[in-house]
């Protein structure tokens, strides 16, 4: 146990706030202040300030338990590996390699995510792997590389939203999701700059606006269509930069111009002066940002809606400029770094397509296997839930409790219910991980050494501060163990090893010359740096080109070159060379130049072949499920302060149940009146897929034709039982945030 304090970060939302860790005598540890971290400079959240609490043996899992006459009952280690083992290849004999499935979660650090991903194709030789960050972002992610032909949450720090314009915060409450954030906006509007806020309710977020626009949940598309019609018939486009760094203006320009302010006003219910006085605000100051979270995101049409928000800022010059750009505010913990190395259907590590031969070539060359036997893309998360059962017999689950987060959330757990074997690594006993035949007790952040990468593409280090409790391990030392079991003997434990730092060095050759490069990232340099901001390739062109040969290789730098540095920058004033952003230093143990990181993206070119940023031309479409008698309300979820994601590990901290004991539906006086409810009363939601019960929370705060629920319960008041798996035909995001429902009131 160390004496002094440790830095590390938190282990709830892409934040990833520093704070330090000190030993308390029972061997527990106390959170304190770190205000040397940029992005929260000391401040916590509830959520954060509390996390310890989890650490304790009273609340979470400290021995493996396997299932014994229908009960979980305490076993070994030994046994419950061989349970695993022997559960995994009686169905891999069985039924093939792709009845096993594996699902991630976005809160798995990048050694645990890449590691799963290789495991599962080279282990288990299967294609069916996901995980629950499919939930979060892919519909901004899908949008980015359309657009740009790069995702990556921000790019740019935070600490340049103080110094725009005017940002435009598109379905996010923020205020309650990652409270130490708000302080970049409170500096926003105090520097002068103002904050338009979209979103049905008027949350803690929105209170804090210049403007707030409410829009019907689902119709955030024909929103920023009708801005961007605005912006043509007011004469703001930015011809000029139009013309010199973007493609595809002309279609999208027609699309935008169907959707006239009066035909807007009717789909959104904004009113066509607030529409203007948007267009007023975004397109006068010299820099202003586009900022989404889930509300756009987690709809059928997510991809087409972020990219009509990212049409918005092509069109104004708003992209790929100081102290300008769009961004998606990035979820869950490792949401960003956890899609980028291979635990995600369709991609391998340094965020390359599964399908790429190159990118084939170059990543079995780093595993020492033949390219051809790498299977090709699996299934979505929603997908391969909905397939467990039938062509999916037995599950390996890290890091998620799909039982409460999915959608159509009971007939997941009836599938799940169905399957011949599952196995669950997890911190608690959630949810899902009590319907398991084998649960294995994994180590958590305060344990274990790991690198996180936060909403601003930056790569983090988590230390370990803590030994877990005896009875522990890593998911690394389940992956190692499991690899020996189901080797047949060739040895595959050797390419799974347990010291976090050695993963991290061969996820740096495999994602060496992809779009997320981190080559020339090195724990030391987190360790010293503060983070470090991808991409990052190792500087000299021989280290890339032997990591990366081929067309994947070094030609996956162009479009990163000098946006990092300051003479790039074209406000003078902006400081491009803080911290990370240092130029290029010489490493003290080889001499070579190194990579400074690149905080700032495409203020060059674009990651496009051309360098031009993509208009995607876009129209307006209905939600999946509108209203109609039968249900003729709209229901649309997220989060509350007290609580993070399906609240596996916030509902053990009393602190936190204290300010948030459960679920409840906030629906407005008009519709509570109709219904004869008053506060506190219990009333059904109602969908096609279930029933939710809870107390009522009565608030002018919500549209009159929609309630809200959020989504961290399980049991009669679980949101997503609720919630519609209409899917994203590009991301196969569910629609989470719009569905049709009826409330009715519940006898006593």
């Amino acid at each position: 146990m160390p004496n002094s304090a440790t830095p590390t970060h938190c282990p709830y939302c892409a934040l990833q706030c520093g704070m330090n860790l000190t030993p308390l005598r029972d061997g527990g540890v106390a959170v304190v202040e770190r205000p040397d971290f940029p992005v929260n400079k000391g401040a916590l959240c509830g959520k954060g300030r509390t996390a310890p609490a989890v650490l304790s043996s009273s609340v979470r899992l400290t021995s493996p338990l396997v299932r014994s006459g229908g009960t979980l009952v305490p076993a070994t280690w030994d046994e419950a590996l061989d349970r695993v083992a022997e559960g995994l290849r009686r169905t891999r004999t069985e039924h093939g390699p792709d009845a096993c499935g594996v699902f991630g979660g976005g809160g798995l650090t990048n050694e645990k995510a890449y590691h799963l991903g290789k495991f599962a194709r080279i282990v288990l030789g299967t294609s069916q792997i996901d995980y629950n960050g499919r939930f979060c972002m892919s519909s901004a992610a899908a949008a980015g590389m359309k657009a740009f032909g790069l995702d990556r949450g921000l790019p740019f720090p935070l600490e340049d939203i103080p110094k725009t314009g005017c940002v435009i915060l598109v379905g996010s409450n923020l205020a309650e999701t990652m409270p130490p954030s708000l302080r970049f906006f409170n500096e926003l509007r105090e520097n002068g700059g103002t904050l338009i806020v979209i979103d049905p309710r008027r949350t803690k977020t929105a209170e804090q606006a210049d403007l707030h626009l409410a829009p019907r949940p689902g119709t955030d598309l024909a929103l920023a269509l009708g801005l961007l019609h605005l912006v043509v018939a007011e004469g703001r486009v930015d011809e000029e930069y139009v013309q010199e760094r973007t493609a595809g203006w002309e279609d999208a320009r027609a699309a935008a111009m169907a959707h006239w302010p009066e035909y807007v006003e009717r789909i959104t219910g904004v009113s066509v002066p607030q529409l203007r006085e948007a267009v007023r605000m975004f397109c006068e100051p010299e820099h202003a940002m586009v900022l989404t979270a889930r509300g756009p995101e987690q709809q059928s049409k997510g991809t087409d809606t972020v990219g009509a928000w990212i049409n918005l800022c092509l069109a104004t010059g708003r992209a790929g400029r100081p102290l300008s750009g769009y961004g998606c505010l990035t979820g869950q913990g490792n949401g960003q770094g956890g899609r980028e190395h291979g635990q995600k259907a369709d991609q391998l590590p340094g965020y390359r397509k599964l399908d790429d031969p190159a990118a084939r070539r170059h990543v079995a060359q780093v595993w020492g296997v033949d390219p051809d036997s790498l299977p090709g893309p699996g299934r979505s998360a929603y997908e391969l839930l909905d397939a467990l059962g039938s062509d999916i017999k037995s599950l390996l689950l890290m890091g998620s409790n799909p039982v409460v987060s999915a959608p159509r959330a009971a007939h997941v757990e009836e599938r799940i219910k169905s399957l011949d074997f599952l196995a669950v690594c997890d911190v608690v006993l959630s949810e899902t991980a009590a319907l398991a035949d084998v649960v294995l007790p994994v180590t958590q952040w305060a344990e274990e050494t790991g690198t996180t990468t936060n909403l601003e593409g930056r790569v983090l280090l988590r230390r370990r501060a803590i030994a877990p409790p005896e009875g522990v391990r890593s998911d690394l030392e389940v992956m190692h163990e499991l690899a020996a079991r189901l080797g047949d003997e060739r040895g595959l434990e050797k390419g799974f090893p347990t010291d976090p730092e050695e993963v991290f060095e061969e996820l740096r050759r495999a994602s060496a010359g992809g779009a997320a490069d981190y080559s020339g990232i090195t724990y030391r340099r987190l360790a010293e740096e503060n983070g470090v901001f991808w991409p990052c390739p190792a500087t000299t062109a021989t280290t890339a080109a032997d990591a990366a040969e081929g067309p994947d290789g070094p030609d996956g730098y162009e479009g990163y070159e000098g946006s990092g540095s300051p003479e790039d920058c074209e406000d003078a004033s902006l400081d491009a060379t803080a911290g990370a952003d240092d130029p290029a230093q010489d490493d003290e143990a080889t001499g070579t130049a190194v990579h400074p990181g690149t905080p700032r993206l495409f203020l060059d070119r674009f990651a496009t072949p051309d360098g031009r940023a993509r208009f995607v031309p876009v129209t307006h479409r209905a939600a999946a499920e509108e209203p109609d008698d039968e249900y003729p309300v709209l229901l649309t979820t997220g989060r509350v302060v007290a609580q993070y994601q399906s609240g596996a590990q916030t509902r053990r901290v009393d602190e936190l149940n204290a300010a948030a004991p459960g679920p409840f539906v906030e629906l407005h006086p008009r519709l509570a009146a109709r219904l004869g409810a008053a506060e506190g009363d219990p009333v059904a939601v109602v969908s096609r897929r279930g029933r939710a019960v809870a107390p009522a929370r009565i608030t002018t705060g919500i549209r009159p034709d929609t309630v809200f629920m959020p989504f961290h319960w399980p049991g009669e008041g679980r949101a997503n039982t609720l919630t519609n798996p209409a899917l994203d035909p590009t991301s196969r995001m569910p629609e989470f945030k719009a569905c049709a429902v009826r409330v009715e009131t519940v006898q006593p």
